[in-house]
């Protein structure tokens, strides 16, 4: 099963998942998250999600690189097509302070590509350690390009990134996205496919932030290779 349903994680933000530890932190009034996997420094935690089968999802693991370098990673919005699975077009169409809105396209090859505008909002604050980011996103379609015959457009995405530093060259990265893909795909499939999509993601990130470049001091939101 090629894992789409969790390729929009491949941006950033909170939405309306809870950045939280484990299922007794839960908030109140919030429904607890039940830990799925463990395994690989990754663990993937999913909750039933109000009004909806699909499954809303976290995942807590470790980068093995300062949070400033992966924070550059999940801002080289522009070059996803080349190291983020599936990602077939991603672009920047506005920025707006601490926000931007893009477009990305994805082709899980076992399904017609999918494709959605989102509105990226980036907060950071320093610690003892280094700094902490945090990056929230939802849907907004209404702000990007038209629909196109033979892409399903995504209508509902809420998600984030937080990292934290854990070390001077350690992060803990936390994940969390909730997405309809639409289409007629089963829900036991978008629902597994969401954890391992998780997975996939995570592997590019640790994979990525050992690109030498990831270390300037450049915004790589500002795009260019």
């Amino acid at each position: 099963m090629r894992p789409f349903v969790a390729i929009v994680l491949l941006f950033w933000g909170a939405g309306m998942a809870a950045q939280i530890g484990n299922a007794a932190e839960a908030a109140p009034n919030e429904r607890p998250w039940h830990l799925d996997r463990d395994s690989g420094g990754l663990k993937i935690y999913s909750r039933p999600r109000s009004g909806s089968a699909l499954k809303e999802f976290k995942a807590i693991g470790m980068i093995d690189a300062p949070a400033r370098i992966v924070h550059n990673v999940l801002n080289d919005v522009e070059g996803y097509p080349h190291f983020m699975p599936y990602v077939t077009e991603c672009r920047i169409l506005k920025r707006d302070g601490n926000s931007i809105y893009a477009y990305q396209r994805i082709s899980p090859k076992i399904v017609s590509d999918r494709d959605y505008t989102l509105h990226i909002e980036e907060k950071s604050h320093p610690i003892a350690d280094g700094t902490v980011y945090s990056k929230q996103w939802r849907q907004t379609n209404e702000l990007g390009p038209p629909e196109r015959k033979g892409i399903l457009r995504v209508k509902v995405c809420d998600g984030s990134w937080l990292l934290e530093p854990e070390t001077n060259d350690k992060t803990r990265a936390t994940y969390t996205v909730y997405t309809d893909t639409g289409g007629s795909l089963p829900v036991f499939i978008a629902n597994l496919a969401g954890g391992i999509g998780i997975r996939k993601i995570f592997a590019a990130v640790r994979t990525q932030v050992k690109d030498p470049k990831y270390r300037s001091e450049r915004d790589f939101l500002e795009g260019g290779r």
